[in-house]
């Protein structure tokens, strides 16, 4: 592959879109392994596709807030290196498909020359920090938490601390009371309060959906806004050492809270406070991340069907809390627009609003900022761009994960069946437009990034087995679920299996009963009062499998039989046990122990030298077969294994060297001798390792 030179200023990320040119480049000539090569290009927003020999690149949009120019420069990377297709997740980046890995470095450079990453979109990190789409604008909200959404997110970036956890954490802010972060299901969420006319957050901890969803706990009823900083560097120092890291399945931080409880996890806290380098962290709480200015009065135009104009205004208009001015919800229909549609918003709202895009938690956009005078005008350029479908946050905008279309884990096509439900609902039910007490979701498997288990009404895709052996694409159909406001939530009940034809006949049965007996409730009230067995009931004639037909076999949106073919998910990242790998990854880290220590960036040498210890002793403990499946453990177990055994000559207890970390203050007297002795043990780890493969 051919190298290129970068045009970006800053150093720190021209040396990272650099190595990852070289890491491809080794990775091409049999110089890396594929395991390690996986998990730094997913730190790197890289992530391998259903598909063969293409890359799928999530681009990290800081709680969805972009301006009209990053609109325009993704659109030009997805024309140039992709197919002109952008796709908004559920978590507010934008997914672009099909890209070449050997062209992603350059992607990555063109992107960032408007302060646009891809840096921890994926892989085992702090993933994009996220946020009510009205934050700023919300009439409710005690106070615009943009800002420290921004604080954070630029803090943990490169981070030591938030690179190679046991598996991802997300964490969201939420405006208001009404929690439209969803805190309840994050790692870590923060909600606006303001309490004796003090601005801070209620702080949720350990929520989680997947196979197993969980509800966060209340880790703070109220913490002061410089607090949050450096209590989630606390969090994520305890999450990485005591966080499960082998059994992929339980290394989420809801795992480790329901394991440690809520106490021991605040003990814990406790003991990270000296390693931090900051008790406050102050932040502006001005934005000032975008500074736009409405720069064009908008023309007069007149409106040619007033009736769908005002039911528009009903389901798309919000009123914001500046006055005269309101946001335009525009319906992404499953989340994916084109770059000639991107580029003539991008010039819209450049022009007649203040230049400011948000992606949202339902994979839509808003267009804040909007003169209500202007309302007509910009009515009319959506509908000419085929973005001016009502229903925005209805019942009849209805979320989907890729499923099986690009993703790896996919068992069956969300697409496919949410653009059939929405049909559905169109057709038959189109009063469902205004209707937004019923929220669908559907997700392609159950690690649930459609988010079905925390809908009113959810989907995930499944495969079923006939009698006869055969294999057909089917639907877990879940109900109840909902965002009760403020930390709360409830998840959606798993009520029966269906094949996946019959979603739609699934769907219509819970809508006609809805209709019938509803009687104008949130849904998840509704199916409280009924409760399980009634939905299996109602849904029962839909279960049989004993007489499909040859379409049952076909799943939404294709023409070939179904197959269920679940590739090697890489949500999660990838755990590396090879002894050689190991030692190369302690060296690379006290590399950066020592640039830091050049840069006087105590805490983050300090953290890097930790790394290469823990990684170097897990190269140890590999090669006897020994259980490393947390930090914590890893270090007893190398003091039992080799410094107690004798094996290895170490002054004093192995463990209590390592957790320096959380009793030396972060200055640079222990920085330099912590990273000192950590090259001191890394060269005596491999002197032993060598001895050991003379003597096999």
């Amino acid at each position: 592959m051919r190298s290129f030179r970068t045009e970006i200023e800053n150093p720190v990320v021209e040396k990272d879109i650099l190595e990852l040119e070289a890491k491809i480049r080794a990775f091409r000539e049999g110089e890396i392994q594929e395991e390690k090569f996986r998990s730094l290009r997913l730190a790197r927003g890289v992530y391998g596709q259903r598909q063969p020999g293409v890359q799928m690149v999530r681009i990290k949009i800081p709680y969805g807030k972009l301006s009209a120019t990053q609109l325009l420069r993704i659109s030009d990377v997805a024309d140039k290196y992709s197919t002109g297709r952008l796709h908004i997740t559920t978590r507010q980046d934008i997914q672009i498909h099909y890209v070449d890995l050997d062209r992603t470095p350059e992607l990555w450079a063109e992107l960032e020359k408007d302060k646009v990453t891809l840096r921890e979109a994926c892989g085992n990190t702090v993933r994009n920090v996220t946020a009510s789409e009205l934050a700023g604008i919300d009439p409710e909200e005690p106070f615009d938490v943009s800002p420290y959404a921004q604080a954070l997110f630029e803090y943990f970036l490169r981070n030591p601390v938030g690179q190679e956890l046991g598996r991802k954490f997300k964490v969201s802010f939420s405006s208001s009371e009404r929690d439209t972060g969803l805190s309840y299901m994050h790692d870590l969420g923060f909600i606006a309060k303001r309490s004796s006319g003090i601005n801070g957050f209620k702080v949720m901890i350990g929520g989680g959906l997947g196979s197993q969803p969980r509800q966060a706990d209340v880790l703070y009823e109220f913490l002061e806004t410089d607090r949050i900083i450096p209590l989630m560097e606390a969090v994520l120092r305890v999450f990485d050492r005591h966080g499960e890291r082998k059994v992929r399945g339980r290394a989420r931080m809801k795992f480790l809270l329901k394991d440690l409880g809520l106490d021991t996890f605040r003990e814990l806290l406790e003991q990270e406070a000296g390693a931090v380098p900051f008790t406050s962290f102050p932040i502006d709480p001005q934005d000032k991340t975008l500074n736009g200015v409405n720069r064009k009065k908008a023309p007069d135009v007149s409106v040619n069907d007033p009736i769908k104009f005002e039911t528009w205004k009903r389901t798309n208009v919000i009123r914001q809390k500046q006055q005269g001015l309101v946001a335009l919800g525009i319906k992404v229909f499953l989340g994916d627009f084109y770059t000639h549609q991107a580029r003539s918003l991008a010039k819209l709202v450049d022009d007649y609003a203040q230049g400011e895009f948000r992606l949202t938690l339902r994979q839509n956009i808003l267009i804040p900022h909007v003169p209500e005078s202007s309302l007509p005008f910009f009515y009319r350029e959506l509908n000419l761009l085929g973005l001016g479908e009502p229903g925005y946050n209805s019942a009849a905008d209805i979320t989907a994960c890729p499923g099986t279309d690009t993703c790896n884990l996919g068992i069956a096509s969300s697409t496919g069946i949410a653009s059939e439900l929405e049909r559905v609902i169109k057709n038959e039910y189109p009063d469902f437009v205004n209707n937004t007490d019923v929220v669908i979701k559907i997700s392609g498997c159950m690690n649930a990034c459609g988010q079905h288990s925390m809908a009113h009404i959810g989907f995930q895709g499944m495969s079923i087995r006939t009698a006869d052996k055969r294999v057909a694409p089917a639907l877990q159909v879940l109900l109840g679920g909902g965002n009760l406001g403020n930390g709360h939530g409830v998840f959606a009940d798993k009520v029966c299996k269906v094949p996946s034809k019959r979603g739609p006949q699934a769907l219509r049965l819970v809508l006609d009963d809805y209709l019938e007996n509803g009687q104008n409730r949130p849904y998840h009230l509704y199916y409280a009062e009924k409760g399980q067995k009634y939905f299996y009931d109602l849904l029962k004639p839909l279960l049989d499998t004993d007489h499909l037909e040859d379409s049952d076999f076909v799943d939404w949106g294709t023409t070939e039989r179904y197959e269920k073919a679940i590739g090697i998910g890489e949500c999660a990242g990838v755990i590396i046990d090879l002894v050689s790998t190991l030692f190369l990854e302690s060296e690379e880290k006290l590399e950066q122990a020592r640039i830091a220590l050049k840069e006087a960036k105590w805490a983050a040498s300090i953290y890097y030298s930790y790394s290469a210890l823990v990684n170097t002793a897990k190269a140890l403990l590999t090669a006897e077969d020994v259980n490393t499946n947390t930090h914590i453990n890893i270090i007893r177990e190398f003091d039992s294994n080799f410094i107690t055994s004798g094996k290895l000559s170490w002054p004093g207890s192995f463990e209590e060297f390592v957790l320096k970390i959380k009793s030396e203050s972060p200055g640079s007297h222990f920085a330099r001798t912590y990273w000192v002795e950590a090259g001191e043990f890394l060269n005596k780890a491999k002197e032993y390792r060598k001895k050991e493969l003379h003597h096999a």
